[in-house]
């Protein structure tokens, strides 16, 4: 597959898992909305990723690489850790402020830049990587014995995304080409929204209402 198709798939199921989490907010109640912000960010920067990674394909410009490549690390760097960060506190039924979903921003980007001061980029996305994986898997775990399909969606798109990312590579030697990559994510993204809007947090879809626990 051409780095145009793939790129263009992302781009398209990236845009289309944003109208899905963006139309899904209405149905929420206020103390989740910051948190379903922060993962519209999450899956937006893989968006804009393939994005300019079709707009390269397509114009030859330099510049559209550089910009590729940016947001393909803020998204490894930060749109992952959100989304796992995400699920934990609506998993939990959590209501995380605005000041304090900021804070986790800014504490990401000055650890994202410490590990490059420190030469130590690699461990630490191997770090983030373990950890938004985990928090999604026991975002999916948490709904058990009720509900088997949250953490079966948890399960199908942590093990897609992991095949993209530096864990394969460093157990088993593997790098998987760009296009593929790509395609394997435009499969996981649908997969890990899907599991965010099953999970109960304060939806005004849940009956059944959890204690308010502000953080």
């Amino acid at each position: 597959m051409s780095v145009v198709l793939s790129s263009g798939l992302l781009a398209l199921v990236g845009l289309a898992c944003t109208f899905w989490l963006g139309g899904a907010r209405q149905r929420y109640q206020e103390g989740d909305q910051p948190a379903l912000f922060c993962a519209l960010l999450g899956v937006l920067l893989p968006t804009a990723a393939a994005a300019c990674s079709l707009a390269s394909a397509l114009f030859t410009h330099p510049d559209w690489q550089v910009a590729q490549l940016w947001l393909t690390q803020a998204s490894d760097f930060l749109g992952w850790p959100l989304l796992g960060a995400v699920a934990l506190t609506l998993s939990r039924g959590w209501v995380v402020s605005r000041p304090n979903w900021g804070r986790l921003l800014l504490g990401l980007c000055v650890f994202f830049e410490l590990a490059r001061q420190l030469d130590l980029l690699e461990p630490y996305q191997l770090l983030l990587t373990l950890l938004s994986a985990l928090l999604l898997l026991y975002a999916g775990a948490v709904q058990l014995p009720q509900r088997r399909l949250p953490l079966l969606a948890a399960s199908m798109g942590v093990g897609l995304w992991l095949l993209t990312g530096p864990l394969l590579e460093r157990a088993a030697g593997l790098a998987w080409p760009s296009e593929l990559r790509q395609v394997l994510l435009s499969l996981a993204y649908p997969l890990l929204v899907w599991l965010l809007l099953s999970l109960p947090g304060q939806s005004l879809q849940n009956p059944v209402k959890k204690p308010l626990k502000t953080v």
